[in-house]
Parts: C-alpha cells; sequence; structure tokens
C-alpha cells in the first residue's frame, strides 16, 4: 500500500457501465510513490492524455491473467477497465500492442462528483512518470528495459486459484458478466476437464462439435497443431493493409500451419483465437513493435503481425483465466488469414 496520503477514497465500488471522471494530474501524482506507483502499479505517462476526461467503465478489473510468471488468474484490487482508452506506446518507445490500461479508482472520480478535491503537495511531475517509463539506470540507452503496466503486472496483483468461486460472482456482480454467461463458460470448463482426461476424446468431441453444428456454433476449440516442435512452419504473404477485409481461415486450416505447442514462428496460435474461425474483420494494423512482458525490451517483428478490429481474447475457454475482462489483443500471422472483399460472406 501506499503511504502517500489523499482527501479521496481508494475504492468506489465501480460496475461495468458505471460513467466516471478521470482526475487531474495533480490529483493523480498525489497518490504515486517515489516510483510513480500505485499499490505496485504503475501510472503510465500514456495515461496523462485522459486527465480530466469523461468515461465509461467497460469491466471491473477485479482479476487479470498472468502472462509473465504463467500462474494462471491474479486478484486485483480497486481497479478498472475504462472504454476507449487503451496504449499508444508514445512513451515506450512506440510500443504497438494497444494494452488496455488498468485504472485504481483512486484515480477516478464518480461523474457525479463535483466538489473540488484538496490535492496534497508531491514531488513527482508529470516528467517524472516519463523518467520511470524504464527501468532504473538506462539513461539514453540504445535498447532500454522498458517498464509499464504489463511488466508490473504480476508484482501489482496476488495469486487467484482458478477454484475460487468468488470470482466468478465478482464477475456477475461486477457487471462484467451476466448470470447465464458464466455459467456457460463453467459448464464449458468443465467438459474440456472431462475431454481432456483422454478416455473418449473423439467421441467427445466429435458429439460436442456436431451439437455445435446444429445450433450454428463454433467447432471444440484446438490449439496444438500437427508440425513437431522444433521443425519449420510455413509462411504466406499477402501484405495487408490497414482498412483492408480479411477472413479467418477454418481452425482445421490453421492448425496444419502450427507446431505441436501452438507456434508459427515465434507466434502462438491461442485456443481463444479459434472462435473467430469463419469470421470476416477489418485489418486495424500492422504490428513490427512489442514490448516483451517478460523482458521489459523492445521485440522488432521479423514476419507480418496483424492486428484485427475488435477482435481480442475473450478468455472463455483457456484453463485457470475464464471470464479475464483484460481483453488483450491478438495477433495474426497472414497465413492464418485470407483477403476478401467485404464484410458478408
Amino acid at each position: 500500500m501506499n503511504d502517500k496520503k489523499f482527501a479521496w477514497p481508494r475504492s468506489l465500488g465501480l460496475r461495468a457501465g458505471d460513467w466516471v471522471v478521470v482526475r487531474s494530474a495533480a490529483e493523480i501524482l498525489a497518490t504515486l510513490d517515489e516510483n510513480a506507483r500505485f499499490d505496485k502499479l504503475p501510472f503510465q505517462p500514456e495515461m496523462l492524455a485522459f486527465c480530466g476526461q469523461r468515461l465509461r467503465v467497460a469491466k471491473s478489473a477485479h482479476k487479470t491473467c498472468d502472462n509473465i510468471e504463467k500462474t494462471g488468474g491474479r486478484r486485483m484490487l480497486d481497479a478498472v477497465h475504462l472504454e476507449k482508452a487503451r496504449c499508444d506506446g508514445g512513451g515506450h518507445g512506440g510500443c504497438m500492442a494497444d494494452c488496455v490500461f488498468f485504472w485504481k479508482e483512486a484515480w477516478l472520480r464518480p461523474e457525479s462528483d463535483t466538489a473540488p478535491a484538496e490535492v496534497p503537495a508531491t514531488p513527482l511531475t508529470a516528467a517524472d512518470v516519463q523518467l520511470h517509463a524504464k527501468a532504473p539506470n538506462q539513461g539514453d540507452a540504445a535498447d532500454p528495459v522498458y517498464v509499464c503496466q504489463t511488466t508490473a503486472l504480476f508484482e501489482a496483483t496476488t495469486l487467484l486459484p482458478w477454484w475460487d468461486l468468488r470470482q466468478y460472482v465478482r464477475d456477475v456482480s461486477s457487471g462484467n458478466h451476466s448470470a447465464w454467461h458464466m455459467c456457460k463458460l463453467l459448464v464449458f470448463a468443465a467438459y474440456r476437464q472431462l475431454v481432456g482426461l483422454g478416455y473418449g476424446y473423439r467421441i467427445l468431441v466429435g458429439a460436442f462439435n456436431r451439437w455445435q453444428q446444429l445450433r450454428g456454433g463454433k467447432p471444440f476449440p484446438l490449439g496444438s497443431g500437427v508440425i513437431p516442435d522444433g521443425k519449420a512452419t510455413p509462411s504466406e504473404t499477402l501484405d495487408l493493409q490497414v482498412g483492408e477485409w480479411v477472413e479467418i481461415k477454418p481452425s482445421a486450416d490453421i492448425l496444419q500451419t502450427i507446431t505441436k505447442n501452438g507456434f508459427n514462428r515465434g507466434m502462438r496460435y491461442d485456443m481463444e483465437m479459434a472462435k473467430y474461425s469463419g469470421e470476416r474483420h477489418r485489418v486495424e494494423m500492422r504490428v513490427d513493435r512489442l514490448i516483451n512482458e517478460q523482458t521489459g525490451k523492445m521485440m522488432e517483428m521479423k514476419n507480418a503481425c496483424i492486428q484485427l478490429e475488435n477482435v481480442y481474447c475473450r478468455a472463455e475457454c483457456t484453463e485457470r483465466r475464464l471470464g479475464c475482462p483484460r481483453a488483450s489483443n491478438t495477433y495474426w500471422r497472414e497465413i492464418w488469414l485470407r483477403r476478401v472483399d467485404g464484410p458478408s460472406s
């Protein structure tokens, strides 16, 4: 916890759909420690642009996923995700991950709260926030180690076991998901556990796919390919540009291009991506530089990495992180896509 004292609450009990106003830069700076963090979570320089704006809560960020230590679910206290508030990478070397921000509720105020806040004096400035976007002693290093909410997420959260049923109650009570949706996710999770035992695998997967075919649903999600790990994987060049329409190939076709562990030239095809097969989406951007979540180093993409509009991880079938509200972007190899003329099949 922070030692700093400020005159407004750290918890507002926000729910998805609530309207809030992002506090002023001076107010937010007053909550930060000497490392520009609150409860170990960095406040990023890109977030300063949203100060004073009226925004709606997209999701309660009471939990998230661990992409650093791979421990599964993580508990976050008093935080939300806001609509139309993603990182543009301007303070982090032009990183194109387009991550959703975590907003501590102490950095927000209810739309109805118009009373002026008493802002304690703080030695921190906006320049200090920018300074802490890099690890200490980086200076003007050509290849610095960056620090952001994503690289610090493990230390800013605590372990949340998948079997802690309170998280699923919170998913519903916070407005993140309907009760019916969470019930479906939990039932499907149990079915996947049954399939994972290996007994009657083909029968169980076949039965699921036949049922989905009858109701117009997607087949059983798979993320394991046919190419042995360590072997070369195929590529295809489409030279897709922003605004073009593509159709995501059937999952069965994509599995032919990835390894047993789900990789194509270093990029993972996650089972969460399988639900988009057959859909048409527009190219949002060509991603060529991302900060590595584990090392903080900038990675330059050697091969085309495509981000699609309204295509992100919905945490509906991945073990130990059901219902995660983080909405992380997914990245696509061009060999997994085909160019089409428009949105209609």
